[in-house]
């Protein structure tokens, strides 16, 4: 059991002394608990316990019908080098009191920290920085402190290779035939200061790590060159006579400018896969034109209120989420939502901030400013998915954990083996650097962050927001994809699926249905109108116009009265359907909502028959196609009735249909679908849809980019489109297949690379260069995501 803490934890919900006493008596409880005083007052427990006991401290308070608010810090660290890093600066965070959750992220340098809320940020940055490493809140870093950062190493490495080069030409030379060696002191003067001066980096490091009693890739890179700087002069020191032996100053300097040209080209690498991030951000303006009693001023972004009108003219970003007040437009949301085509814009109508206006003026109101505007939302999205962890890179870091111990181990084995093989301490001591060398756990480190990074963001890119790293890991097993009806595969709206006339053209029909629903806002009304605009008709005007209340409208058309109602008004008027009853029927088989539309006089009949229905979206039959062709079993789990549900799942070929499913009983249909062994995607609109799709392995939020579809499932897409769908288990399937292939590489690297070594196969330079390269290829493999597209983009 671990050492006593002190714990302060806020707790929501206590009203009375009773409440108070309830909570701590279910904090005594727990074990380990030595001391606990609750303050009604201040709404907080002190609890002394041990200090990994804060988990089993929040499960009694939650037990006890009580809560303990939590937040999140995001951190960036600096100085991190491999996966070991990683695991150290995990432990000294999560050994902070009300620490409860830590995720550190060596690709893109950040530790994201669950904590009780009222933990300060300075007691988590002293923390990391008593690990050996720097820290400081994430909104305090700048993109051009990573410029900075970036052209300080480009210079480092410049200067390192400019050093070491003259050192290596002799070997050069020699296959080339030509013997001839630098003097020993000009050998010394090159090699100095990249050791200790470019090499200082190496040195702090270790020392930190060995310090904090672990070890790193700084620690094998400061010990293995050192020792072939040091084998260089002793073997100088104790040369005879004018002949200069053999050194090894080129190998420490040249393995010192090769890790550097690893870490350069990485970093430069890392920065690619956060350019999802930067592009992101990017597109927030930083000045808006506010319009004040007519007048315009451009002011600060940050300056906004809810509810000011804004001006935008063409070509402009709009500044903020708004509704338009006044104005017809275009805009461009291809970066926020994946959608390639321009969206019209028109009074009424919401706009994204960051979205690019057409060719129109455009006056908006602002409906959502700073972090609650959907871009930040995004934004923010992205970023906890890019520092998430990947389950399979728990086992990394445990691996991890213990591969620097045993490389020293390895390394002293090599030094003793060739010793006692009778090899000489020059043989031994350069074949035992070559194995601190070549051992470097960095591609260890980046093979999995690496790929989650680059994978999350093309996906956001094209509207594929992934919410977490476990999502993106199942999903490329899902064999099976429910979807929720309305909303999801069909747009939500009624619109005209059949119509038939008795008397006259289904035109005729039409005009004069869309006569009587003029200036009406009824769902059925708009699907007459809709059809009258498809079929570019002009209805004629109408007059007594007069609802019937549950049963329809009647009014006066071209000197004739005209009635349009369901079955119940066509019984009271007692007219007969005659042969369209027959084609009723079926249709009501099929779930549709019938209305007739009847002539009253001069003479009473029946001139025909719509039938309503919820029309599928454009790409709802490729998508069940597309999952079709990988052996993806498709199932419709809807509420609507059984004839509706079922002319969906017939129209799409989808596999399996359930009807009439009450909304609470869709977790339960999700969840006997795992039981059966299957691997289940939900898909839902995110909004009436969060049992199952927080019951599914994954949920896929068919949304506008609200809160309560991100927050409900693990994937999120930005637009309505259903060929999404296997669009993000497409992404997925490959980021997890880049996950695996960089860590084949990286394992493979290591198992054949040390045992080179240490049988004097290689020498600390070629070993130098493996490790560099062997980060390198990692970051570049994982950066091919990059070029991925959905396959209907792929078809445009």
């Amino acid at each position: 059991m671990s050492s006593p803490h002190t714990f302060d934890l806020p707790i929501s919900g206590m009203t009375c002394a009773s409440c108070a006493g309830r909570v701590e008596r279910a904090l005594a409880q727990v074990p380990g608990v030595q001391q606990v005083s609750v303050n009604l007052a201040s709404e907080k427990a002190r609890v002394e316990a041990p200090g990994d006991s804060l988990a089993a401290l929040l499960d009694a308070v939650s037990r006890a019908g009580y809560s303990v608010p939590l937040q999140r810090l995001e951190l960036a660290v600096e100085g991190m080098t491999c996966a070991s890093c990683v695991g150290r600066v995990e432990r000294a965070l999560g050994q902070v009191a009300g620490v409860h959750g830590v995720s550190v992220n060596l690709a893109s340098e950040r530790a994201s920290v669950e904590v009780v809320a009222g933990v300060a940020v300075a007691d988590l940055i002293a923390a990391v920085q008593q690990a050996g490493y720097q820290a400081r809140p994430l909104s305090q870093v700048q993109p051009q402190d990573r410029a900075a950062s970036l052209r300080r190493e480009r210079w480092a490495l410049l200067a390192a290779l400019v050093l070491a080069t003259p050192l290596v030409l002799p070997m050069f030379a020699e296959w080339l035939g030509l013997h001839w060696m630098l003097p020993a002191w000009v050998q010394f003067a090159l090699a100095t200061p990249v050791q200790f001066i470019l090499g200082a980096r190496f040195y702090v490091a270790a020392w930190k790590a060995v310090r904090a009693g672990t070890g790193n890739m700084d620690l094998l890179v400061a010990l293995g060159t050192s020792a072939g700087y040091g084998l260089s002069l002793y073997l100088w020191a104790t040369a005879s006579g004018h002949h200069t032996p053999h050194l090894y100053f080129e190998a420490s300097a040249v393995v010192i400018a090769l890790v550097l040209l690893g870490k350069y080209l990485e970093s430069r690498a890392k920065r690619q896969t956060s350019a999802a991030i930067r592009a992101l951000e990017a597109l927030r303006p930083d000045r808006a034109v506010r319009v004040v009693d007519g007048r315009e001023e451009e002011v600060a972004v940050d300056a906004l209120r809810l509810g000011d009108l804004l001006l935008v003219k063409p070509g402009e970003r709009f500044p903020v989420d708004g509704e338009v007040v006044d104005g017809h437009s275009q805009a461009d949301e291809a970066l926020i939502s994946g959608e390639s085509l321009p969206v019209a814009k028109q009074p009424g109508d919401t706009v994204t901030g960051g979205a690019i206006n057409g060719e129109g003026r455009l006056l908006l109101r602002a409906t959502a400013l700073g972090g609650e505007t959907v871009l930040a939302r995004i934004i923010r999205l992205v970023e906890d998915a890019q520092a998430a962890k990947a389950p399979i890179q728990k086992l990394v870091d445990r691996v991890s954990a213990v591969f620097v111990p045993v490389v020293l181990l390895v390394a002293l084995l090599t030094l003793g083996g060739w010793l006692l093989a009778g090899a000489g301490l020059e043989t031994a001591l350069i074949n035992a650097v070559t194995v601190l060398v070549i051992a470097c756990p960095c591609a260890l480190g980046l093979a999995t962050p690496a790929a989650i990074m680059a994978g999350t963001g093309v996906a956001a890119r094209h509207g594929i927001l992934i919410k977490d790293a476990e999502a993106l890991e199942l999903a490329h097993r899902v064999s099976v994809v429910a979807f929720d009806k309305t909303g999801t595969l069909t747009s939500g709206e009624p619109r005209i699926v059949h119509l038939v006339a008795s008397h006259g053209s289904e035109d005729d029909l039409l005009r004069l249905a869309g006569a009587l629903q003029r200036g009406s806002e009824h769902p059925l009304a708009k699907a007459v109108l809709q059809g009258c605009a498809e079929r570019q008709i002009t209805p004629p005007q109408v007059g007594a116009s007069q609802a019937l209340s549950g049963r329809g409208i009647q009014g006066q058309v071209e000197e004739r009265l005209l009635a349009l109602g369901n079955a119940r008004l066509r019984d009271e008027l007692s007219l007969v359907a005659g042969e369209l009853a027959q084609q009723a029927q079926d249709w009501e088989a099929e779930g549709r909502t019938l209305s007739w539309l009847l002539e009253l006089q001069p003479q009473a009949r029946v001139l025909g028959l719509f039938a309503f229905g919820d029309s599928l979206k454009p790409g709802a039959a490729d998508a069940i196609g597309a999952l079709r062709a990988r052996g993806i079993h498709s199932h419709l789990i809807s509420g609507d009735n059984a004839g509706s549900a079922n002319a969906v799942g017939r129209q799409l070929g989808i596999d399996e249909v359930h009807a009439q499913v009450l909304p609470a009983d869709k977790a339960a249909h999700v969840a006997a679908l795992k039981a059966g062994g299957a691997v289940v995607a939900m898909v839902g609109d995110g909004i009436n849809d969060a049992p199952p799709l927080a019951a599914a392995d994954v949920g896929i939020a068919m949304g506008g980019g609200t809160d309560v579809a991100m927050h409900a499932a693990g994937i999120t897409l930005m637009r309505g489109d259903p060929r999404l769908v296997p669009a993000a288990l497409d992404i997925s399937r490959r980021t997890w297949s880049k996950i695996r292939q960089n860590l084949f590489w990286a394992f493979i690297y290591n198992l054949i690379g040390i045992p080179l070594a240490a049988f004097g196969v290689l020498n600390p330079m070629v070993a130098g260069a493996a490790m560099a390269l062997s980060s390198v290829s990692v970051v570049s493999n994982a950066l091919l995501l990059k070029r991925w597209k959905p396959a209907q983009e792929e078809q445009r």
